[in-house]
């Protein structure tokens, strides 16, 4: 990744990637397992999502409940949920995975400004989780070697530019993974996002580990 950060080279990024899950995690397997998280959480917020837009009452005490926040703010919205998926803990991933949630939703509202959080279709749920997904596997990597790779950037400009790179990379395999191994009109469910979230990871991670074999 020092290479990586110098040199800009996508060789050296990939080489990089495969490292840090090889010898950084002990391998896919291992940090899929690490990340266990950001499966459980996707399917969280996929389930809170599909219970909103189906008109189905929030369970007791959740800060997510549509009834309550019919006429709010799209931010409101967005914090409501992000306390409902993924609550303060006091860990860096809690933190890392609390971002990633907002920072997937913001972009949803990008591509789709008319969108209604509470109401979301299909399509713009995945769009979510897909988004969600990708950021907080990023989040991740951003926490673990991300200040190497300022530090060893030629400017911060550069340093910004290739985590950048790192994370248009992370998003087109762990997002697209996804996608390949969602079958056409599967019905789904938290519980089953959950799972196909966690075998993307780990194919995902793969890809990255292959790399450098």
């Amino acid at each position: 990744m020092g290479s990586f950060a110098r040199s800009g080279s996508h060789d050296d990024m990939r080489r990089g990637l495969g490292h840090y899950v090889r010898k950084g995690y002990g391998g896919s397997g291992a940090t899929a397992r690490r990340m266990g998280g950001t499966a459980r959480a996707a399917g969280a917020l996929y389930g809170a999502l599909s219970s909103a837009a189906a008109g189905q009452p929030a369970a007791p005490g959740s800060p997510f409940d549509p009834a309550l926040l019919a006429g709010r703010s799209a931010d409101e919205i967005m914090d409501a949920l992000v306390e409902a998926v993924r609550p303060v803990d006091g860990t860096q991933d809690a933190e890392a995975g609390r971002d990633a949630i907002k920072a997937a939703l913001s972009e949803l509202l990008e591509q789709h400004p008319d969108a209604n959080l509470l109401d979301l279709s299909e399509e713009q749920r995945l769009f979510a989780i897909e988004r969600y997904i990708s950021r907080d596997v990023f989040n991740r990597i951003v926490l673990d070697i991300g200040k190497s790779i300022q530090d060893n950037a030629p400017s911060a400009s550069a340093g910004l530019s290739r985590l950048k790179e790192i994370s248009d990379y992370v998003r087109e395999t762990v997002a697209g993974r996804f996608r390949s191994l969602r079958k056409a009109g599967e019905q789904l469910d938290a519980r089953r996002v959950s799972q196909l979230v966690n075998q993307a990871l780990q194919e995902a991670f793969s890809v990255f580990e292959d790399y450098v074999a």
